[in-house]
């Protein structure tokens, strides 16, 4: 597991499977990402047979952070179609839990994510795409060191009206990792309970 100040990356479970099936059939949550049909769950326990397929380092993690006294899941993050020849990925995350929105959450997956692709995968890029009207993700990014590179135009159509998709993305020499990121060769890994005190 890899840890953040207040996070916790985990292998995903069977267990996981229904809060998954829960945020991508929620029309809040799934106007950002690119499953836009109702998924059963059993589209999603077949989604997770595909997953274990995957190498290891290419399969999601699930986001999770403490309340109440315990571990509880808010999302998902992976480093998907690795190029391994020319040393990048690209990242994809979801918040599913809406009561965690706009805390910083992605924000702190996403650097941690980058930290792995950098310092664990010795990866030299990270990119992703974020649609034009996704302003919250948009922030995240930025705050965790991705830049705007360029836009594809009018290429997605979202409640009747053409969105552009955005590339966005950090090089290993531009990328300056959080404090928390410098204090072990990945985040909790000593103490395995993430590196601020709870």
């Amino acid at each position: 597991m890899f840890y953040t100040p207040r996070l916790r990356l985990r292998a995903i479970t069977p267990d996981d499977l229904a809060p998954f099936w829960r945020w991508v059939n929620d029309p809040e949550v799934h106007q950002f990402v690119t499953t836009i049909w109702p998924l059963s769950p059993q589209d999603e326990e077949d989604w997770l047979r595909q997953v274990r397929q995957r190498p290891p380092w290419e399969r999601p993690l699930v986001i999770e952070t403490q309340a109440e006294g315990r571990w509880v899941p808010i999302g998902n993050i992976a480093l998907v179609r690795i190029e391994w020849r020319h040393r990048w990925a690209e990242l994809g995350i979801m918040i599913g839990e809406k009561a965690f929105w706009g805390r910083g959450y992605g924000t702190e997956a996403v650097q941690a994510m980058t930290g792995i692709a950098f310092d664990i995968l010795n990866l030299h890029r990270v990119q992703l795409e974020v649609y034009d009207f996704n302003l919250r993700a948009r922030r995240a990014y930025e705050k965790a060191g991705l830049r705007l590179e360029g836009r594809r135009r009018e290429a997605i159509f979202y409640r009747g009206a053409y969105h552009d998709s955005l590339l966005m993305a950090v090089l290993r020499r531009e990328w300056t990792p959080p404090a928390w990121w410098r204090e072990w060769p990945y985040p909790g890994a000593a103490a395995g309970q993430g590196i601020a005190a709870a």
